[in-house]
């Protein structure tokens, strides 16, 4: 799985908006989407936000491993 797929899967599942994610990451959700989309790249630093806030390893957000696994 594309680690776009499993972003927009992860947000979705948990009934957030891209307005919603894009704040927590500074940015808009026009920006955000770009990232969900493919027009843009996701940073590490937002990455490891994302880890922490969905409280899933990067493994797994990244679409490294299928099994979701905590953060900690």
């Amino acid at each position: 799985m594309d680690y776009r797929e499993r972003l927009r899967n992860v947000r979705e599942d948990r009934d957030l908006t891209q307005a919603a994610v894009g704040a927590l990451l500074n940015k808009s959700q026009q920006g955000y989407n770009h990232i969900e989309a493919g027009r843009a790249e996701l940073k590490i630093e937002d990455l490891v936000k994302l880890c922490r806030f969905y409280n899933l390893s990067a493994d797994y957000m990244i679409g490294l491993t299928d099994r979701p696994k905590s953060y900690k």
